[in-house]
């Protein structure tokens, strides 16, 4: 979820937004932070080098086609990437973007944790587990989903800050 959180652009240059961008290298998809290295230019800037400046019109591409909401630029160093300044509208809609995936990871998690209590049941229907073990396992485990749950909801809220600002 954090890999997914941080993806989630702000308005500030992040080079997590690129890590899901990859590029056709030699004649096989690689990703983008196996042939160029990124740096953070400025606040709003990165700097894309690539290793052999030939593959900069192709980062470029790829960057564009990701429709990252961001700008592209080529010069002779290789390739900037320009974060644009967020409006309202669009924090708004980022913000809700972060809750959206918050939730599909809690989805998952809930998922997760019913198979394991299923698990869990059949054990002790055929006899493999005591009746006092299994309720001591649905207890820590459910004491591990509410930790998970508030790191979520901490993970949530220092992105809801960081769109903010």
């Amino acid at each position: 979820m954090a890999k997914e959180l941080s993806g989630v652009r702000t308005g500030r240059a992040a080079p997590a937004i690129l890590d899901g961008i990859q590029i056709e290298s030699y004649g096989s998809r690689v990703p983008l932070n196996n042939v160029a290295n990124i740096a953070i230019e400025d606040a709003r800037t990165l700097r894309i080098s690539p290793w052999d400046l030939s593959q900069a019109k192709e980062i470029e591409k790829a960057i564009t086609v990701a429709n990252l909401g961001v700008s592209v630029g080529m010069d002779e160093r290789g390739v900037r990437v320009f974060f644009p300044e967020l409006t309202g509208e669009r924090r708004t809609a980022l913000v809700k973007l972060a809750k959206e995936r918050v939730e599909e990871t809690r989805i998952a998690l809930r998922t997760a944790r019913d198979g394991v209590w299923s698990e869990i049941q059949s054990l002790e229907k055929e006899g493999l587990m005591p009746e006092d073990d299994k309720f001591r396992a649905k207890e820590d485990m459910q004491k591990r989903v509410d930790a998970a749950n508030k790191a979520f909801d901490e993970a949530l809220e220092r992105k809801e800050k960081e769109i903010a600002s």
